[in-house]
């Protein structure tokens, strides 16, 4: 089994998803998981289920309205390191929501180091597999589980978006799981939420 990670592409162009994936191919360490052509609702289902370990992204996939909150939008679906692929330049309001940006004019060496600092960017926190979650981790789980987005969980509990995302990461980071399935999964097998509960 290989121990390479885990690539995500949703990447609107065939001819770069292929050169990038070649490009992964040749150097090792990353492989890819998928390839996606654009954000839409087709492609959730694929998104939410993926057990990628980044997620590379074009921000052009996004529309100009909503470029600015893409990686927002991503993080809905993985708690995945999520890498900006310019092919058209961004503002840098946009480029700095990512975990790191690659041109499409890097070198293939360039390519692999900046994946290698998104990945450690996302992995600053030791991994502690096995703690237990606290209250509100579990009530978080459970709106995850049911199929909530992030924001409808802040509503929920009047807490920031952001909130949300550093407690479904200390979620997946304890429990060592990543996928919304995978979750749901768990919270079915602890006893967290009942079957009929979900969608």
């Amino acid at each position: 089994m290989s121990n390479n990670k885990k690539v995500l592409m949703i990447i609107p162009s065939t001819v770069v998803a292929r050169g990038l994936e070649s490009v992964f191919a040749d150097l090792g360490e990353f492989e890819v998981e998928g390839i996606l052509s654009d954000v839409s609702r087709s492609s959730e289902a694929r998104l939410r289920n993926v057990d990628a370990d980044v997620v590379l992204v074009d921000p052009t996939v996004f529309d100009y309205a909503s470029r600015g909150s893409g990686r927002n939008y991503l993080s809905e679906f993985t708690d995945a390191a999520v890498v900006a692929f310019e092919t058209m330049p961004c503002s840098e309001e946009v480029r700095k929501q990512y975990d790191e940006v690659i041109s499409l004019y890097d070198e293939p060496v360039t390519v692999i180091r900046k994946m290698r600092s998104a990945l450690k960017t996302r992995q600053e926190a030791p991994k502690s597999e096995g703690e237990e979650l606290s209250a509100r981790e579990k009530e978080i789980l459970v709106c995850v589980a049911k199929g909530m987005l992030n924001k409808e969980i802040a509503d929920c509990f009047n807490i920031s978006i952001y909130t949300v995302i550093t407690h479904r990461k200390n979620i997946s980071r304890k429990t060592g799981i990543k996928t919304v399935a995978g979750l749901t999964v768990y919270a079915l097998l602890n006893n967290l939420i009942d079957i009929s509960a979900v969608e």
